[in-house]
């Protein structure tokens, strides 16, 4: 499975660490600092992403999921140091919402899936998590500080991390080039719009998805929050109401 992920250097000191093989296309994201270094996402769990992290950086790591869907929390087990949201942590214990043969099928879908990876032993990562957030908390990796935004809708516990030096924005499944998802029963159209307003105030200078094209325009901040705000002009902003076309995004509600 050496050759599941694709790594790209962003910056002298910041990886994106890619699942191209996969329709996902996930992306997990390491950056380094003086002290530690933080890996938002941990991707499908069909690698070992551990060994690609170890290759990266000889610093303590500190996990963090963008949320507990399994396509980022995968590679947790070879992170025993990760940080969760309240609104999921409960998710870790028994209570993930969807059942296992589902996301089973998510995973094998449209997928180039590597010699000696078996579906059989599949699992949901289930564990305890070092630390607890709300949001708004500051993690200081050492000379770079990451600010915790929680920004739910796609999930009840969705984060954002935010660094403000940079202007980086790790964005998760809050944008991305392709499907927004916002039509589950755990998904809140409404708050997605509030959590694009807020992102949509930020100085963001590059924007950093969980899935698909890595390069997208920092106006798709704003884009996505106006399409929402038509949504809810419009009385879609519902559960049912369909997917929404626009030009390099839709919107499933």
């Amino acid at each position: 499975m050496s050759d599941w992920f694709t790594v790209e250097q962003l910056d002298e000191d910041t990886y994106s660490i890619s699942e191209y093989k996969h329709w996902e296309e996930s992306h997990s994201y390491l950056l380094i600092g003086n002290t530690y270094s933080l890996l938002i996402d941990t991707g499908l769990g069909i690698g070992n992403i551990g060994q690609q992290v170890r290759k990266l950086t000889d610093k303590p790591v500190i996990a963090v999921a963008t949320h507990v869907h399994w396509d980022h929390i995968g590679g947790h087990k070879y992170f025993p140091n990760f940080y969760v949201h309240a609104e999921e942590a409960n998710w870790l214990n028994g209570a993930f919402p969807l059942p296992i043969q589902q996301i089973k099928s998510y995973v094998t879908a449209d997928c180039e899936l590597p010699a000696g990876f078996n579906i059989d032993d599949y699992e949901i990562f289930q564990g305890h998590p070092a630390k607890i957030l709300s949001g708004n908390e500051i993690i200081d990796i050492g000379d770079r500080k990451i600010q915790i935004m929680h920004t739910p809708g796609h999930s009840p516990g969705h984060m954002c991390f935010y660094e403000k030096e940079r202007e980086y924005l790790f964005a998760g499944d809050l944008v991305y080039t392709g499907t927004l998802f916002a039509y589950y029963p755990s998904t809140d159209p409404a708050a997605y719009w509030l959590s694009m307003k807020q992102a949509a105030q930020l100085p963001a200078g590059r924007v950093f998805p969980a899935h698909h094209d890595l390069n997208v325009p920092s106006s798709i901040l704003t884009d996505v929050e106006y399409a929402f705000s038509e949504l809810n002009a419009a009385g879609k902003l519902h559960h049912g109401s369909g997917k929404h076309d626009y030009e390099y995004f839709s919107i499933w509600l």
